[in-house]
């Protein structure tokens, strides 16, 4: 039973797949898919091309957008949107605390979400692409995760695309974590430094939340560990490009006056909970580091082992000296899953993935230098999220992917300049431009 509802400009019509949990047993276990159809209202009834949306992360569902709003516009006036909920996210049989239970112990959960990466992810895509289109090839449009999907979707099954577009999603095709993480922090620690430079007075302000979080213990409404750590992760949101003025209106006011002395007030620990907790993506937390793993090496807490390099970002040695404290963003670390309530039950999964040797390769290399598909792709100068050399390098091992290179926009281009950034990806890859 499918559900068609309209909203403004445009026809929504819920759509349900089955798909095998394990596409190399197809006649086994299934799991179900969600993914939303949207049209333009006055082209409901033409037969238009389809476009595919994959969505960042991992772990998260598509956007629930409302009426056509950032890059779908754009989209509708082309295409037919197909809105996917990638495996594990949104409403296709989703993976969490509540849920992963039911296979089982610590084990047989890390098993299970081995089929959770964009493998299995591109598989999904290619069962369910008959059953929307016909047959008929479509196009994929990947934003930073849901990217590297596609160019999964580039090696894997290129004969059911006709068009791929990619924004702040180029993989490396070979980087191991340790690769990806070294790379990361310094982009991330540039990120900091133009935060504060724009907001000087964010120092001293972060200074203090820093140090009032090693000097007590605090635990947010929703059960939250809130430590030092976890304070400097909320730097996650300096990818996007809103998130420095964000991350400022939430230190400005931090504290408030109490009969204790000066407390994190109730309004800033609501915003923090909120920016912190994993409950609504923990496939973000448990698989982040393995969208990287390709080969026998373990990821091993990647991002926790090579922060250790970058001394810089030891919140405590800052405070001992002058120095400001550095925010962190995009890494995965251990102390999450003693942290976060949504996490714990899920801490010795977690550590059984990092520990995992039998990962297999995401990339065809060969195939991606032999590829016909028309593609294009929207790389970000100094994005915080995917790594600004290595999107390049893959570029160039893409046959025929032509690259826009910009610094107009942050990781979250195409939600905040949509429109534009479609529109140069596809002259691009229709060779208009």
């Amino acid at each position: 039973m499918t559900d068609t509802y309209r909203q403004p400009g445009v026809v929504l019509t819920d759509r349900r797949f089955t798909v095998p949990l394990d596409h190399d047993n197809p006649s086994g276990e299934t799991i179900e898919l969600y993914a939303r159809e949207v049209v333009a209202r006055d082209k409901a009834d033409r037969d238009l091309p389809w476009l595919l949306y994959l969505q960042g992360g991992p772990g998260f569902g598509a956007n629930r957008f409302v009426g056509k709003p950032a890059w779908l516009g754009r989209a509708l006036e082309d295409y037919r949107v197909l809105l996917l909920d990638q495996r594990g996210t949104g409403a296709s049989t989703p993976a969490n605390r509540q849920t992963l239970p039911l296979r089982g112990g610590p084990a047989e959960q890390a098993d299970h979400l081995t089929r959770f990466r964009s493998d299995s992810i591109v598989r999904d895509c290619e069962v369910i692409r008959p059953q929307v289109t016909g047959g008929a090839r479509w196009t994929v449009l990947g934003q930073s995760f849901g990217g590297f999907c596609t160019v999964a979707y580039l090696s894997m099954a290129p004969e059911g695309l006709d068009t791929a577009l990619i924004t702040g999603g180029l993989p490396s095709l070979d980087a191991h974590a340790d690769d990806v993480y070294r790379a990361a922090y310094p982009r991330i620690e540039r990120k900091v430094a133009a935060h504060y430079a724009r907001y000087p007075r964010d120092v001293e302000r972060a200074r203090r939340i820093a140090d009032h979080l090693l000097t007590h213990d605090v635990v947010l409404p929703n059960g939250y560990r809130f430590t030092v750590e976890a304070f400097q992760s909320l730097g996650l949101m300096l990818g996007s490009g809103d998130g420095s003025h964000r991350l400022h209106y939430l230190l400005e006011d931090a504290f408030v006056p109490t009969p204790s002395g000066p407390r994190l007030s109730d309004a800033f620990q609501e915003q923090a909970q909120a920016l912190l907790s994993f409950a609504g993506h923990p496939l973000y937390a448990l698989l982040h580091e393995a969208i990287y793993a390709q080969d026998a090496r373990p990821t091993a807490w990647s991002a926790e082992r090579v922060r250790s390099e970058f001394p810089q970002f030891d919140a405590a040695k800052a405070l001992a000296g002058e120095e400001p404290v550095l925010f962190t963003g995009e890494t995965v670390h251990p102390w999450m899953f003693d942290c976060d309530p949504a996490l714990r039950p899920l801490r010795e999964t977690a550590e059984l993935l990092a520990a995992r040797t039998d990962w297999t390769p995401l990339y065809d290399p060969a195939r991606l230098a032999a590829n016909e598909v028309p593609a294009a792709a929207a790389v970000y100068h100094d994005d915080m999220y995917v790594d600004t050399a290595h999107s390049l390098a893959t570029a160039r091992a893409v046959h025929g992917l032509r690259t826009w290179v910009t610094d107009e926009f942050e990781h979250d281009g195409v939600r905040t300049g949509g429109p534009r950034v479609l529109d140069r990806l596809l002259a691009l890859a229709r060779d208009e431009v």
